[in-house]
């Protein structure tokens, strides 16, 4: 067993109908469109038809949990053009990776809310630099705010938890107050709650009373940061898929699992790891579908090879989501949310 049962029994099961689509996750946002982790990002996602948005979440100085990708932010905002946090520049090593750079739980919210959101990869989004210096990083109180106003669901993601606590900052119990603050046990029900560790999803249970719909994510390399002893691929084996089961609704797959790519970059047959989660009992979210040649394989690529701008030319994403979806997913994470519905439908 992976983690005791009477920690399991909080994650609720989602009725299921089988005639519906998958759904559409909005990837950090729309962000194919806009830098990522924004409201904008979100609120053009949810435009675009998206039926849930994904907030990534760290946790600040006093406590606060922001939405960020990562807890080092010098990629994704303005902050080493302030002269002010210059001296907030440090290195530090989370979850076996050393990096330089400033870090979310060196701020206060306040602080962090004086600086500004640009786009994380200008190489390949230029029109997305249009929009630095917009928008500041959004709480998950206001993400949750702006889910429930507009009729959509959530999926935050818990980033680096056995980090964070490490530096006395759980996030799980903020996480679990937060979404009592606003709507409880009506904002669980429309929203899934995913994490590359195990600890979090059963602590979610053991705290509180609230039902959640818990998804365990999973690479094709690597395993949970809190279980050393413990690879993906061992989880992913059927006996692997029962014990996940026990304490989540869902699986977030690397894509690669479910379709790989050969040698030559073209896109393989499926395996079988979706039909064995759906025999587990769990639902398959596949990450991440992005509408750049780039993240595409060879012989979904389109445009001229030998352009300078080729990689960041939009290629077919749309006959890839098609193709996981008749592979049986139940749902799919999309920088490209208009793109994703458009496929589905």
């Amino acid at each position: 067993m992976l983690v005791g049962a009477l920690a399991l029994a909080g994650c609720a099961s989602m009725s299921e109908n089988p005639a519906r689509r998958p759904i559409v996750i909005a990837h950090r946002g729309a962000s194919a469109f806009r830098p990522e982790h924004t409201l904008a990002a979100y609120r053009l996602a949810i435009e675009q038809g998206a039926d849930f948005v994904e907030p990534d979440l760290v946790i600040t100085k006093d406590g606060v949990l922001v939405c960020r990708h990562e807890n080092e932010i010098s990629g994704t905002t303005d902050v080493a053009a302030h002269a002010a946090f210059a001296d907030r520049r440090k290195e530090k090593t989370v979850d076996g990776v050393t990096a330089t750079g400033w870090w979310v739980e060196d701020f206060t919210l306040a602080e962090l809310k004086m600086l500004r959101c640009v786009e994380r990869i200008p190489q390949l989004r230029p029109a997305n630099m249009a929009f630095n210096g917009q928008e500041e990083i959004p709480t998950f109180a206001e993400v949750l705010a702006l889910a429930a106003a507009r009729g959509v669901g959530t999926y935050p993601e818990l980033k680096h938890p056995t980090f964070l606590r490490e530096q006395g900052l759980d996030p799980v119990p903020v996480f679990i107050a937060t979404v009592r603050a606003h709507g409880g046990q009506s904002a669980a029900d429309k929203m899934f709650v995913q994490c590359f560790e195990i600890w979090p999803l059963p602590q979610l249970a053991q705290m509180s009373s609230i039902r959640w719909q818990c998804v365990q994510l999973v690479s094709a390399n690597g395993g949970p940061w809190d279980r050393q002893d413990l690879s993906y691929a061992r989880m992913l084996t059927d006996d692997g898929l029962r014990h996940i089961a026990e304490y989540a609704r869902g699986l977030g797959s690397e894509k690669a699992l479910i379709m790989p790519r050969d040698a030559v970059n073209a896109s393989l047959p499926a395996t079988d790891l979706v039909a064995r989660a759906h025999s587990a009992g769990l639902v398959v979210h596949p990450w991440t579908f992005r509408p750049e040649n780039y993240f595409l394989p060879n012989d979904l690529r389109r445009g001229d090879a030998g352009a300078p701008d080729h990689l960041r030319q939009r290629g077919d994403v749309e006959s890839e989501i098609r193709a996981f979806a008749a592979a049986g997913v139940d749902g799919v994470f999309s920088d490209d949310p208009a793109a994703a519905v458009a496929a589905l439908r």
